[in-house]
């Protein structure tokens, strides 16, 4: 893959706080990266450095292959709350983001249009942006990030704010987008970044303290189990008493540490159909990204 970002030691101190420390990492052409942290953690910090509207302390940022090139016509940016113009229809404000970024005037109104359209706000286009809902603002906010087509999208909790259908909208928008650009977003919403994610960066009190690929990650905080949910207290209670490994118990099921206790699923499944014990399934699970997240990103 090729390289299209590198950060070496970034770092940003308001007073003698540090809201980055010393963060390096690299970004490589078209992929999706999510920057994964609880707030406080520098996330919208580290994000508003790459987009060049904070200037950092310390540290590089490198735009591999787009020396002289001015920053607006390599990145897109969307904020977490994006503003607008209320008194502007959308497509007037997409127009403008579209010249800001370098777009010729007359060619700046084909691809506002045309985002317009990619983002569904196709038949509001000329309708002022004061009378958008959140789910709108939202979709015009994407729309002035990449109206230009950037090299990067920089996306700021880009669904935290939206209702479950909208969520869902903005997700699959998103995926199109990933074949077509690289992305680098923050998110808190873990399900998120298990979807469409291919390098996570794991922020805590302004350090980056994991990154990895999602099977990388979990690779190096793996906790495989075995879980079984019987259809009856009865019936786990029955299993507990002939089985030989120790168990945790929520309810109607039980979970086996496969580490500590050396169970197989092999071994569990024969002593379940021996017993013919009544349940309703049998599986081996792992460490999810909320375990993972909870290790390394929450104090």
């Amino acid at each position: 893959m090729t390289l299209l970002l590198q950060v070496d030691h970034l770092m940003k101190k308001y007073g003698d706080d540090k809201a980055v420390d010393t963060v390096s990492f690299e970004i490589a052409e078209h992929t999706s990266t999510a920057l994964i942290g609880p707030n406080g953690a520098g996330k919208t910090t580290t994000l508003s450095m790459l987009a060049g509207l904070v200037s950092p302390t310390d540290g590089k940022i490198q735009f591999q292959g787009n020396a002289g090139q001015d920053i607006r016509s390599i990145i897109g940016f969307l904020p977490q709350y994006p503003k607008f113009f209320p008194w502007l229809s959308a497509l007037e404000f997409t127009e403008m983001a579209a010249r800001l970024s370098g777009v010729a005037t007359r060619q700046a109104t084909v691809e506002a249009k045309k985002t317009l359209e990619f983002v569904g706000l196709g038949e509001a286009m000329t309708k002022k942006t004061g009378t958008f809902s959140g789910g709108m603002k939202q979709r015009l906010g994407l729309a002035q990030a990449i109206v230009h087509q950037p090299k990067l999208l920089l996306l700021d909790e880009p669904v935290s704010a939206l209702d479950p259908v909208g969520r869902r909208q903005v997700m699959n928008l998103l995926k199109e987008l990933q074949q077509k650009t690289t992305i680098l977003y923050s998110t808190h919403i873990l399900n998120d970044a298990e979807e469409m994610t291919d390098q996570l960066l794991f922020l805590r009190l302004g350090k980056l303290v994991e990154h990895g690929s999602l099977d990388e990650v979990r690779s190096r905080y793996a906790e495989p189990r075995i879980v079984i949910e019987f259809e009856r207290l009865e019936e786990l209670q029955r299993f507990m008493s002939i089985a030989s490994w120790q168990v945790i118990v929520k309810g109607v099921t039980v979970s086996i540490d496969v580490r500590t206790e050396g169970a197989t699923m092999t071994e569990v499944l024969s002593l379940v159909s021996s017993g013919t014990f009544q349940v309703r399934k049998v599986e081996q699970q792992t460490a999810s990204l909320e375990d993972i997240f909870m290790k390394v990103a929450v104090i």
